[in-house]
């Protein structure tokens, strides 16, 4: 071994040389002359170069390592060492990180990006994408989705509701119309249940009867009647623990099982009070006979429910059913709750229709509960206080006027306050006191009102009126009172932890360019679909962990909006259309919890990377990871804009004559 070293050194270093005395004479001690360094190497042991530098000529100086190009260094890139050094450029180099790619060191999305020749020529390709397919898209819908339904025929200016645009079916139509006449004439009462049908508070009907059913029910046998009503209208622990639980992992599907719930609820009270009640309640053997008399019915929110009484037709009462100015004064309660997924509404059936119409041409009262509905819309729960008082005036300015013509007034009202403090809302019908007002009225379904001096006598007759209304609820055994502007502050007004995405996700006028509102929608909603897609791979740059952290913080809701709004897109007709576009409206602002969750591990991530990397190109890597916002709060900014044209799309659907907003009356009741 040392023969082998010294035959090394003999063959590096020479044994002359050095400084000497002169020739012949030896060098003195330690001194040595060596040969010249190949590239990448320098000094006399010809070790490597340093690290960001090359050297691409032999020798051994250390000033020919020239320092590595800055330019040709990659993002996220740090030198290497490399056996025998570095003898050309580009200089050897390394990510960061292995989840960074050679050899630019880019994460898939920005691979992904520069493929495409950078972030504008990405961006437009993207966009052009976008329209390209929202286009096919609109197309797609128009043909397989234009057949919705059309509103149903208006009612005529007599009150019949019989289509003639069909005269071969007209005979049938005919006797539907009997069947209905039939059925409200032998209507006495409707009483409503109390409660808003929730898994915490169901619906239950009071024990003590009506001043109205009094005559037709015995009250023992009525208040066990009442006892299983209620029992059988109870829900379950389980189904509302389960509610419970949906509510924290994804709301829109709470609200699918409590409408499944409330449905099949539904169906078991009414088969309940058709077949298996014996009707042993009420007085006539002919109802009792033939399960007859007694009717469970609900809004088409089913949230308020209601039983009908009818005459059995053995009575033989002259003064059964009473007439409508005897049920005075009548209250009509609001089903839904303000919520964006159950507003306001008067639920206006056949058998309401042929009572009002004993007071109210038919065609008014239908426009009447038309602009009515349209008006409840915009209430939201949350902000009753400010959202009411529209309505009121609107009341005031266009249904009085209308119905004081013969003598009718309609306020709001609330009724039926529970044991936890809720309570109904919704109109009384009660007589004016006084002559009825005098309006113009031509042979069409028309109404020329004078607003100033009709308003005005109407609010004076009013006041003699309700001030009788309280002894009139007193003896009816009604529990409730008038709202007016005054009395409106005092309403009870929850706010639970959904609403600060209502002030977000609203009911709203409609806007009409319903095609094109539809076709920004899916223009939206792919590119929704895409920025998810584009955030995925941005986290999975972070780590798979914030990728399922994000899918799974609510589970999967940051992709079920794409689903929920193709539903919606390709559903036929407007109700329909309607109701699904609410449940993917409902995805979409609940996916705005997924996309937070996205912004705070872009957060995390960059602060941990500026730590790491504190001294590693700092004006590259900074630049490069401040990014982490752009895609999450793209996406929540979209996803607020489809927010506000989910609503003007609903709103589209759902009403589709835009004069019921009309400030005017005479134009509400012309149009």
């Amino acid at each position: 071994m040392s023969m082998f070293l010294l035959q090394l050194l003999k063959d590096q270093y020479l044994q002359g040389g050095g400084i000497s005395k002169g020739p012949g004479f030896p060098g003195e001690n330690g001194t040595v002359t060596g040969r010249a360094c190949p590239k990448g190497l320098y000094g006399t042991f010809c070790k490597e170069c340093p690290l960001g530098t090359y050297k691409n000529v032999t020798g051994s100086s250390k000033s020919l390592c020239f320092p590595c190009p800055s330019a040709e260094l990659p993002r996220r890139a740090v030198y290497t060492s490399v056996r025998g050094g570095a003898a050309e450029t580009p200089c050897p180099y390394i990510c960061v990180s292995d989840r960074y790619r050679m050899p630019h060191c880019y994460t898939a999305l920005e691979e992904l990006i520069y493929t495409f020749g950078g972030p504008w020529l990405f961006g437009l390709l993207l966009s052009g994408l976008l329209i390209l397919l929202a286009l096919v898209l609109s197309v797609a819908r128009m043909k397989f989705a234009g057949t919705d339904e059309l509103p149903g025929p208006a009612p005529t200016q007599q009150g019949s509701q019989i289509d003639h645009s069909f005269p071969f079916l007209e005979s049938l139509n005919e006797v539907l119309e009997t069947n209905r006449a039939e059925e409200s004439h032998g209507h006495v009462h409707r009483m409503y249940f109390m409660g808003p049908n929730t898994f915490s508070e169901p619906w239950h009907l009071p024990h003590t009867p009506a001043e109205q059913i009094t005559e037709i029910v015995y009250e023992d046998a009525f208040n066990r009647f009442v006892d299983e009503i209620n029992t059988l209208a109870a829900y379950q622990w389980w189904e509302g623990s389960i509610y419970s639980i949906l509510c924290i992992l994804a709301y829109p599907l709470a609200w699918s099982w409590q409408q499944w719930r409330r449905r099949k609820k539904l169906q078991r009270l009414r088969e309940f009070v058709r077949s298996e009640y014996d009707h042993s309640c009420l007085r006539s053997c002919r109802s009792r006979a033939l399960y007859e008399g007694l009717k469970v019915t609900a809004t088409p929110d089913l949230m308020l429910g209601y039983l009908d009484f009818f005459l059995g037709g053995d009575e033989k009462r002259p003064d059964l059913p009473p007439r409508l100015r005897q049920r005075f004064p009548m209250s009509l309660i609001f089903g839904g709750d303000g919520s964006y997924m159950a507003p306001f509404s008067l639920h206006s059936d056949s058998v309401l229709t042929s009572l009002m119409s004993q007071a109210v041409q038919p065609w008014i009262w239908h426009r009447l509960v038309a602009g009515l509905n349209a008006q409840l819309r915009l209430v939201r729960r949350g902000n009753l206080k400010a959202t009411f008082l529209p309505v009121l005036n609107w009341l005031e300015t266009h249904a009085d006027p209308a119905l004081g013509v013969n003598g009718v007034r309609v306020d709001l009202a609330w009724f039926q306050a529970t044991a936890l403090g809720y309570c109904q809302l919704g109109l009384v019908v009660y007589t004016v006191e006084g002559e009825p007002v005098t309006a113009e009225l031509d042979g069409s379904p028309r109404i020329k009102i004078e607003q100033h001096s009709l308003v005005q006598d109407m609010l004076a007759d009013a006041q003699l009126s309700r001030s009788r209304i309280k002894d009139v609820f007193m003896r009816k055994r009604i529990t409730g009172g008038i709202l007016d502007s005054t009395t409106l502050r005092t309403l009870i007004d929850r706010r639970d932890f959904l609403y600060p995405f209502s002030l977000i996700l609203h009911n709203s006028k409609p806007v009409g360019h319903q095609d094109l509102v539809g076709l920004v929608i899916s223009i939206l909603l792919l590119a929704d679909f895409s920025l998810v897609l584009l955030t995925f791979l941005q986290l999975y740059s972070y780590s798979m962990a914030d990728v399922l952290l994000v899918l799974f913080v609510l589970p999967l809701a940051i992709l079920s909006p794409f689903p929920a709004g193709i539903n919606a897109l390709f559903s036929h007709g407007p109700r329909r259309s309607a109701g699904l576009a609410r449940v993917y409206a409902l995805w979409n602002i609940t996916s705005l919890v997924n996309v937070v969750v996205a912004l705070i591990c872009g957060f995390v991530h960059y602060k941990s990377s500026t730590k790491r990397h504190p001294s590693t190109q700092p004006w590259n890597l900074g630049t490069d990871e401040s990014g982490w916002w752009l895609f999450p709060t793209g996406l929540m900014l979209l996803k607020c804009i489809q927010a506000r044209l989910v609503d003007w799309h609903v709103g589209n659907l759902e009403i589709q004559d835009q004069a019921v907003y009309s400030k005017d009356p005479n134009i509400f009741w012309q149009s």
